[in-house]
């Protein structure tokens, strides 16, 4: 599938989403209806088990288009973009199946709210990450006062949200911000390699885990427990959990259906 700013392609079970809005992948609005619009299909489609979320050219993104923030000039304006971005990024956040951000270049603002929304974050070294709003009178819009804090805490993610400075990829990799760091030319493989290993598990345990780790964000410990054990026991009946413990027993790979 390919559209005017976002491509897709499949193989294997495994979706790879492209940015692709020269020269810097701004999030245009149109940018960003694209992407609600791939992963809307993405989701509906059965055959795709994970999605890498990834960008030609030298950035992943900058974020927002500055010309775009310039015209917000009331309240209600602000509020709908924002409002807009937050329901995309819940949307690939709450996915039931994995999202990959395979990150190929500087990743700042919108850019990085987007993949902080995704479940694993694979980087290439020597780029720079940031939540810049902060210089424009602005703050982070689109979920990244949120999720920052929950992902590297709360003291570090308040000093880059209020100082819009940058961090490069090392340090990215020392706070939690991403999984991985690996040479430039080796970033999409790496995030291939990391799909395959999820797509040879069972489906509805991968499922089961993404939940279990959501409702585990947004609620109490014991309400995360409760549905922790819940999913548990619902996998106990599935064919699959029969499958992986026989196949351990028997010392064989497991062939998940």
């Amino acid at each position: 599938m390919a559209t005017m700013f976002v491509t897709v392609t499949v193989a294997d079970g495994i979706a790879t989403v492209t940015l692709n809005n020269p020269p810097s992948n701004l999030l245009t609005t149109s940018v960003l209806k694209e992407l609600d619009q791939a992963f809307g299909k993405l989701e509906a489609d059965d055959a795709v088990r994970v999605i890498i979320l990834t960008a030609s050219g030298k950035f992943f993104s900058p974020g927002a288009d500055i010309k775009e923030l310039a015209e917000l000039n009331t309240v209600h304006q602000g509020s709908e973009l924002s409002g807009r971005g937050q329901a995309l990024l819940n949307r690939v956040e709450r996915f039931d199946k994995p999202v990959i951000a395979a990150i190929n270049g500087a990743c700042l603002g919108g850019g990085l709210e987007l993949a902080m929304a995704c479940h694993i974050r694979v980087a290439a070294a020597g780029i720079l990450f940031g939540l810049p709003e902060i210089k424009l009178g602005l703050i982070p819009g689109f979920g990244g006062t949120q999720r920052l804090p929950r992902i590297i805490g709360p003291s570090k993610a308040a000093e880059l949200i209020l100082t819009g400075e940058t961090v490069n990829s090392e340090e990215a990799l020392t706070l939690g911000l991403v999984n991985r760091i690996v040479p430039p030319g080796e970033i999409l493989l790496t995030a291939q390699k990391l799909a395959g290993m999820i797509t040879a598990k069972g489906r509805l345990a991968t499922q089961a885990a993404l939940r279990a780790i959501r409702t585990g964000l947004d609620s109490p410990l014991a309400e995360g427990l409760a549905r922790e054990a819940e999913l548990f026991g619902e996998l106990c009946e599935t064919p699959d959990k029969k499958e992986g413990t026989r196949a351990f027993l028997e010392k064989r790979p497991a062939r998940f259906s």
